[in-house]
């Protein structure tokens, strides 16, 4: 069984490096195809000065004067030694620039994280524990409605209604102007948060709520009802255990989407965290940027994608058992052939 899992692991890490690979070249042929000048991104109004010799000397300090194969190969090389380029925007190397954005991304992610789960939790449990009932139909419609509002959208609405028309809330920026302490910050994270938590807060109740009450359905809660133990005493003690282990799949699945989300959020309220980087990366050609961004943003897909079917898989024994059943019959099969 161990060494069932250990294969199983290792089978997922090396899927993951050949399609980290395929992704590389996809991003770097890509960005490199695109339209635009990355001479004239870096350089700007300065390359119209420049003689041809010039020119040359520019190129090959970019390392744009070997072809494509070649540039490609010596990028992996130093990408994988730490060394991304240089920013065409920023004029600094893109690692540098990049750690002064993500930190800003992973407090907006990761707080909303926190917030969503434990929201769906309650909310989930509450709607499992009053099924059918208006209450419950109720907020399941309304959920349906949020979760149709595009988080872009609704961003808009919280904007013009809470920093606009009743000025509560900053716009945008992580901070006011000339800095600011913790309240401040918080202020600045209120509406971002709320935009993200609401774009994914009903998809993840309903999950729980669905999953609650198909526990319910079990006979182990059929003998704790015989017992005379309340029903919500059963569906917080009992069903949440029992289903966690599932929902830690589903937290695992929830990083990219939450990460997408916070991407397009930053964009609206001018966040200054990976997405605007992201969106002025694509802006002004910044090329190097953009192929760093897009791998690290694939990078997080796949690892949290390869960490649900990991922990799936030490959860579910049943998967290990269908693995085993099916090598029995091909054995079986081998041995009457």
């Amino acid at each position: 069984m161990n060494n069932i899992k250990v294969g199983f692991i290792l089978k997922k890490i090396g899927q993951m490096i050949i399609v980290m690979i395929v992704l590389s070249m996809f991003v770097f042929g890509i960005a490199r195809l695109c339209p635009g000048d990355p001479l004239q991104a870096y350089y700007g109004d300065s390359l119209e000065h420049m003689n041809s010799e010039q020119r040359y000397i520019a190129k090959e300090k970019l390392g744009l004067n070997e072809s494509i194969p070649v540039q490609y190969i010596k990028w992996v090389n130093k990408a994988i030694h730490g060394d991304w380029g240089i920013s065409y925007k920023y004029k600094q190397p893109v690692t540098t620039v990049i750690g002064a954005f993500w930190k800003n991304t992973l407090v907006l992610g990761g707080l909303t994280y926190l917030i969503l789960f434990w929201l769906a939790m309650l909310l989930g449990r509450w709607c499992a524990l009053h099924e059918g009932k208006r209450a419950d139909r109720v907020i399941c419609r309304v959920g349906v409605i949020s979760a149709s509002i595009p988080a872009f959208f609704m961003a808009i609405i919280l904007i013009l209604v809470f920093s606009i028309n009743i000025p509560i809330f900053p716009v945008s920026g992580s901070y006011s102007y000339g800095g600011g302490g913790i309240l401040d910050r918080i202020f600045h994270l209120i509406l971002p948060v709320t935009v993200l938590v609401l774009e994914h807060l009903w998809y993840y109740t309903y999950m729980i709520r669905n999953k609650l009450i198909e526990e319910t359905r079990q006979e182990y809660v059929l003998l704790c009802k015989a017992k005379g133990i309340p029903r919500k005493i059963i569906m917080k003690k009992q069903c949440m255990r029992n289903i966690m282990p599932s929902m830690l799949t589903i937290m695992a699945i929830a990083v990219p989407h939450i990460l997408g989300g916070t991407y397009v959020v930053e964009m609206v309220f001018s966040y200054p965290g990976l997405g605007v980087l992201s969106f002025e990366a694509a802006k002004y050609q910044d090329y190097n940027m953009l192929m760093a961004l897009c791998l690290i943003t694939g990078v997080v897909v796949l690892v949290f994608n390869i960490a649900a079917q990991i922990i799936n898989e030490f959860i579910d024994p049943r998967m290990s058992y269908e693995r085993m059943d099916l090598s029995s019959e091909d054995t079986l099969t081998e041995v009457e052939a």
